[in-house]
């Protein structure tokens, strides 16, 4: 029987296509200003699409219209998944080239920021993208490798735009954005490995010992409240107490302030998610695995390393993704305790309302969780077991 005009429809890209339409008349697509303090004033994404640019946005709405009707064929998809790729090119190369104008029609001080015209559009794009691949019905190691792909265009031209905003704060900063995230990449790490070797024997205590669970996870709970800031500093008086007793501590870098407490607190928030993933993969072991692996003679440590985890991984992953995305996020609130990182690059635009060097911390965040989170999805896809 054939598809009803309703089932062939896509209201998804037809309502982000709506979107943007709106975004692009509504919202500014850059600002140039005469600092980089100042908000300036705004430039709209219809004031510099011109003639042939015109005409290519233009057929480019018709062919998403036309796409967001008939919307069944997987070549659609793929047609669409490739425009979205090139707009997003497209997008940076167009707002690089009207500050690269500006560069060299106004003062070198000048400043041409990105606009919410630009995220908007950006966005909405990488949703459309999202959509199309969603549609394909790929495996999650081809999704991940088609994303990939769609983002190797925008990648290749990002180097297009160095007279914006944003590229100006790198270049004023690269001597010291290689060290800051690095630092975040040591940050995520030191809170992660202790979370994992000491979640995983907790839980697999929890599930030997019912009420050592009922006891432990309430006091995981209530640190998942807790505001970061908050534990950071109710972590700072005693580590600063403690190395002040033992300056033995003091000489190995522990303090009130600095890398103990940021990473102290990241990894008490990383417990829950390990700990509670990792004992629903040990409880889903077979029983009777566990027990002809006993009467092997493997002792209790071989169970839970040779037949236990591995059995339990696929879940265990699932929280330890959890634990490093938000650890990756957390770990940028860390540079107000003098931990350093992405974060200390972040902070300095706040306080200095310098809103594209915010952009500038705030993005390589953003993209190390994205990696970290297809870095999870593409080791769960190869532990996954094939079906008969």
């Amino acid at each position: 029987m054939a598809d009803t005009p309703s089932r062939r429809s896509n209201p998804v890209l037809a309502l982000c296509v709506a979107l943007a339409l709106a975004a692009a008349w509504a919202l500014p697509f850059v600002r140039v200003a005469p600092n980089r303090l100042l908000s300036g004033e705004p430039v709209f994404v219809m004031d510099l699409l011109q003639g042939l640019g015109a005409c290519l946005v233009a057929a480019l709405l018709l062919a998403l219209a036309m796409a967001a009707v008939q919307a069944q064929r997987r070549a659609t998809h793929g047609l669409v998944l490739a425009a979205m790729a090139a707009a997003l090119a497209g997008l940076w190369l167009l707002a690089g080239a009207h500050a690269q104008h500006v560069a060299h029609t106004e003062s070198s001080l000048h400043r041409t920021a990105l606009g919410a015209g630009f995220w908007t559009l950006a966005g909405l794009a990488w949703l459309v993208a999202l959509d199309a691949v969603a549609r394909l019905r790929l495996g999650t190691l081809a999704r991940l490798a088609v994303l990939t792909a769609a983002a190797l265009p925008l990648l290749a031209v990002l180097g297009m735009g160095q007279d914006l905003s944003i590229a100006q704060e790198y270049t004023n900063r690269s001597d010291v954005f290689g060290a800051a995230v690095l630092r975040h990449l040591q940050i995520v790490l030191l809170s992660i490995v202790p979370a994992v070797a000491m979640g995983v024997p907790l839980a697999w205590a929890m599930v030997r010992a019912p009420r050592l669970r009922q006891a432990l996870f309430p006091v995981l709970n209530v640190i998942q409240t807790i505001p970061s800031i908050a534990l950071f500093g109710l972590l700072m008086a005693p580590l600063a107490w403690a190395a002040a007793q033992a300056p033995v501590l003091g000489q190995m870098g522990i303090s009130g302030v600095g890398l103990a407490p940021a990473v102290l607190a990241l990894l008490l928030y990383a417990l829950l998610p390990i700990v509670r993933s990792t004992l629903a993969g040990l409880e889903q072991v077979p029983v009777a695995v566990t027990t002809s692996a006993r009467a092997m003679g493997m002792a209790p440590w071989q169970v839970l390393w040779q037949v236990e985890l591995p059995l339990a991984l696929p879940v265990l992953l699932v929280g330890l993704r959890t634990a490093v995305v938000q650890t990756t996020g957390l770990a940028a609130v860390t540079a107000l305790v003098g931990a350093g990182g992405l974060g200390h690059i972040m902070f300095d635009g706040l306080f200095s309302a310098a809103n594209e060097l915010v952009m500038l911390g705030v993005l390589p965040i953003v993209l190390l969780a994205v990696l970290a989170d297809a870095l999870f999805k593409a080791l769960a896809a190869l532990l996954e077991t094939p079906t008969a």
